[in-house]
């Protein structure tokens, strides 16, 4: 494939994704539009619509780690980490509803946020480098969503498409890394009372810690580090569960607490519009 054909070809994956977000309508996986099993493209292909979307006033404010979690990766058929671009617009105050219809097929995870107070330029970077950086941790809810209809989606479909990034929500107590040991942590993951998974820090990539170290070290050598103020959602400490319209979450992660998601529910008046 030539150079030109790769960057028609990462245009053209990029215009199919933008297109299903903005008309709510999943599309064809886009893996068949690109070299197969080629991972840069599908990176080049989230690029290009993240330039688009800083350009239309979208505001970064950090990245998401996915695939951490071998329970995640079974689910999806993958064995690597990936990473998507957070934006502004994605974050949910906890109690406020999620819009019926804001996501097209939403499901829900627990990570570990952390919060970076410095600067991490360092290709290697050290536990020591991370610690220092990172101002405090937080419990989150990540809600994934994917513009590929039916979850249909290898490696190349998830990143091209932003990592499957949908929205995510942040407990509001700030907790220093020197009070918590993230690799012990547990996580509870309830859905309408019900729990619906399990799993604890050393079930992302062994720890969060270890999750975005990686993280780190991949940006730093692509040239654009992480920074003092970006959030980096570490990566699920167990399986997704499917959400839907009136479902509420909670998830309870020992030593940093609970945080919880509600999803809205469409009016009478609302369906039928």
């Amino acid at each position: 494939m030539t150079s030109r054909d790769g960057s028609a070809a990462v245009s053209k994956a990029a215009a199919v994704l933008e297109a299903a977000a903005a008309t709510k309508s999943p599309c064809a996986p886009v893996r068949s539009l690109l070299p197969q099993a080629d991972v840069e493209a599908a990176y080049a292909v989230q690029r290009l619509n993240v330039e688009r979307a800083v350009a239309a006033g979208r505001r970064p404010v950090g990245r998401k780690i996915g695939l951490t979690s071998p329970a995640v990766q079974r689910q999806l058929g993958v064995d690597q980490p990936d990473f998507g671009v957070l934006f502004a617009d994605m974050a949910v105050p906890q109690g406020q509803p999620v819009a019926p219809g804001r996501l097209l097929q939403p499901k829900v995870e627990a990570e570990v946020a952390l919060v970076l107070g410095a600067d991490l330029p360092h290709r290697e970077p050290t536990v020591a480098d991370l610690l220092r950086a990172t101002a405090f941790a937080l419990p989150a809810l990540e809600i994934v969503d994917s513009r590929i209809a039916g979850w249909d989606i290898t490696i190349v479909d998830t990143v091209a498409d932003n990592a499957s990034c949908g929205l995510f929500v942040l407990g509001g107590t700030p907790v220093p890394l020197d009070r918590v040991d993230l690799r012990a942590v547990s996580m509870t993951l309830t859905k309408n009372g019900g729990t619906v998974s399990r799993g604890t820090g050393a079930d992302c990539l062994g720890s969060p810690l270890t999750a975005a170290l990686w993280l780190a070290s991949t940006l730093a050598g692509l040239g654009d580090p992480l920074k003092a103020g970006d959030v980096v959602l570490t990566g699920a400490l167990g399986p997704m569960a499917v959400a839907a319209e009136g479902d509420e979450f909670s998830a309870h992660i020992e030593g940093l607490g609970t945080v919880g998601a509600v999803f809205g529910q469409a009016t009478a008046e609302g369906a039928g519009a």
